[in-house]
């Protein structure tokens, strides 16, 4: 997977997931446009900003001409039940977790050449039930998204545009996760153990290069087996407040 020549976007790169992606596709070649919101050694990014994506489109057509791929890395983990999801969290999560998506392909797409890719990573729970409703609500709608751009932009543009789906993954994200949620789907893992961002990077780097040429609104998951038997009941019995 030879990605030297390509400009490649990763929101969310300042940790978890984002890193362990950006490495890996500089290992591959690309030369890499990090972004965050964080304080990093990377580009500000609020994915959420129409105006601030238009800026960092303007800048990577002046600086690099094209965009070959763009990763929607960046997402929340909003934890909240129902009935009890507020109003607030239902519309920060969905502003990050698919607006922004959007916003990204709105903005890069006019810099992307036939046989670019757009990898939105997405989640297991946007496969099946999960008991966080609008983290949950909020990938599935990505699903439709990364659908949607896939027959659009494959149509119009030869652009390619695929989900990858992770499953429980070790990364700042799952601090905010309780003890329970933690042990109770580490016993619904096939595999036995906990994913690391290394384990996820190799699937995006896969989807950015030249390889997955005929990939186009495929859905990879990768979670060790764990929604290879529906196993989100289990997970949300042993959460739930008594």
């Amino acid at each position: 997977m030879d990605l030297t020549g390509k400009v490649v976007v990763v929101t969310g790169a300042a940790r978890g997931q984002g890193a362990a992606e950006v490495s890996a596709l500089r290992a591959a070649g690309a030369t890499v446009v990090a972004t965050d919101v964080l304080p990093f050694d990377g580009r500000h990014l609020d994915v959420t900003s129409a105006e601030e994506w238009a800026a960092l489109a303007a800048s990577l057509g002046e600086e690099h001409g094209e965009v070959h791929a763009l990763v929607n890395n960046a997402g929340v983990a909003a934890r909240e039940r129902l009935p009890d999801v507020s109003l607030d969290a239902w519309q920060q999560t969905f502003d990050i977790n698919v607006t922004g998506p959007m916003l990204g392909i709105q903005a890069l797409v006019p810099l992307m050449p036939p046989g670019s890719s757009i990898v939105n990573i997405c989640s297991v729970a946007a496969v099946s039930g999960h008991a966080a409703a609008a983290y949950t609500a909020s990938k599935w709608a990505l699903r439709g998204l990364t659908r949607s751009a896939a027959l659009e932009l494959g149509s119009t543009r030869g652009i390619r545009v695929n989900a990858v789906m992770p499953g429980l993954v070790d990364t700042p994200l799952m601090e905010t996760a309780p003890d329970a949620f933690f042990d109770a789907a580490l016993a619904e893992i096939p595999l036995g153990r906990v994913g690391r961002p290394a384990d996820i990077a190799p699937t995006v780097v896969f989807l950015c290069s030249d390889d997955s040429s005929y990939y186009n609104g495929a859905e990879l998951v990768v979670d060790g087996g764990l929604t290879a038997h529906v196993s989100h009941k289990r997970i949300a019995d042993a959460t739930r407040r008594r």
